[in-house]
């Protein structure tokens, strides 16, 4: 037995077996986060209750779970999740509903619509109506769905519209324009150039002109969009007013089979995968994210690796024993130590105040206070 341990298999065998369990565990960890996070996007069928106190109640059913103090009174009560929606109307997305609270219910209403909004959230109820301007254009039940859904199609292009001019043409005018200022600042501060400030007041005047044509359009493709709206009624009876250019997509899921909800589930996944986020990132996609951690991966790969490799190299097959190599040695695994909270404020005061401050102050006083290179961003991040 003796032999048997000095051989070193068990240990072997022993970090075989916890590396075996990390693995597992990693796996596991990775299947419980695919198994809750991807049937998040599934558009449920929407169901109706009545309670006892004559309240109606419709949405979305979340969780079913047991009430903590139910096993106390011997016995089994049970309570529904109900995502609810219309949170501009009540205050929150979801509902707790007591089993024992409800008089009838789990019917699923074949009109009741889904209405994904830009702000506020989800939206569940019934058209009543669709408006252009003050003029209906059709009433509730199939009727108003066709038309809700010409008038998705005309606000996508408006707001479409809407978007290219306030990033692209407008976005484009206010770089010039500050381009133009900070080179004023800089012949200002240089006490020259008169005619070359004369100059840049004209160029800035003529873009400012620019802006205004810019912003006349887009107020009247807002006034534009503004006027197809509809008419909701929720379950509780009350109607309002939403306009269609807030809606992002419309669906009824008690109406649709496999397919219908396939092709809704795809398209909130490439939503949630390439789309910006809204509201406040609680809502719409995660794709600056996304593409901000895959940048800095690279950067960093193309600062990091080859120094890297190269030291690593020199260390392991060139580098002679010694003083400096064993101090270089207990340094790098001091380093793997470190928190990364640590890395973090060593990245903002040498890279950020340090680095990025001495260039602001050399080559873009100009612009300062505000900074340029003194203030967080990618390229720092992959540096340190």
């Amino acid at each position: 037995m003796k032999k048997f341990w000095k051989t070193g298999i068990p240990f072997i065998w022993l970090t075989g077996g916890a590396l075996a369990m990390c693995l597992l565990m990693v796996f596991g960890l990775i299947g419980l986060v695919l198994y809750n996070g991807v049937g998040f996007f599934w558009p449920s069928n929407l169901i109706s209750f009545t309670l006892k106190d004559g309240q109606q109640v419709m949405g979305q059913l979340w969780e079913r779970q047991e009430i903590p103090t139910s096993n106390r009174e011997g016995s089994n009560a049970f309570r529904l999740q109900i995502k609810v929606g219309n949170r501009d109307v009540y205050g929150s997305d979801f509902r707790w509903i007591d089993e024992s609270h409800i008089q009838s219910g789990h019917e699923e209403p074949d009109h009741a619509v889904v209405f994904e909004r830009r702000e506020w959230g989800n939206m569940y109820g019934f058209i009543e109506g669709v408006y252009e301007g003050d003029h209906q254009v059709a009433g509730a039940s199939q009727a108003g769905w066709l038309a809700l859904q010409s008038q998705l199609e005309k606000t996508r292009v408006l707001h479409n519209q809407i978007r290219d001019i306030e990033r692209d043409a407008i976005g484009d005018l206010n770089r010039q324009i500050e381009v133009l200022r900070l080179k004023k600042r800089e012949l200002e501060r240089a006490g020259q150039g008169a005619q070359a400030l004369q100059e840049i007041d004209r160029a800035t005047q003529q873009y400012w002109d620019q802006y205004e044509h810019l912003a006349a359009d887009l107020d009247r493709l807002r006034k534009k969009n503004d006027v197809y709206r509809i008419e909701v009624r929720l379950a509780t009876g009350e109607t309002r007013q939403v306009t269609t250019a807030d809606i992002v997509r419309v669906y009824r899921p008690n109406q649709m089979g496999i397919w219908g909800k396939s092709g809704i589930y795809l398209a909130k996944v490439s939503e949630f995968l390439f789309d910006e986020p809204r509201e406040s990132n609680t809502e719409g996609g995660v794709f600056p994210a996304i593409f901000g951690t895959v940048l800095m991966v690279f950067l960093m790969s193309l600062a990091a690796v080859p120094f890297g490799v190269l030291a690593a190299l020199y260390l392991r097959e060139y580098a002679k024993q010694g003083t400096m190599v064993r101090l270089i040695r207990i340094a790098v695994n001091n380093l793997a130590g470190v928190p990364s909270i640590v890395f973090g404020m060593f990245g903002l005061g040498f890279f950020v105040y340090g680095l990025g401050g001495s260039i602001d102050a050399l080559f873009f006083s100009e612009s300062l206070p505000t900074p340029t290179f003194g203030t967080g961003g990618i390229l720092w991040a992959s540096l340190t």
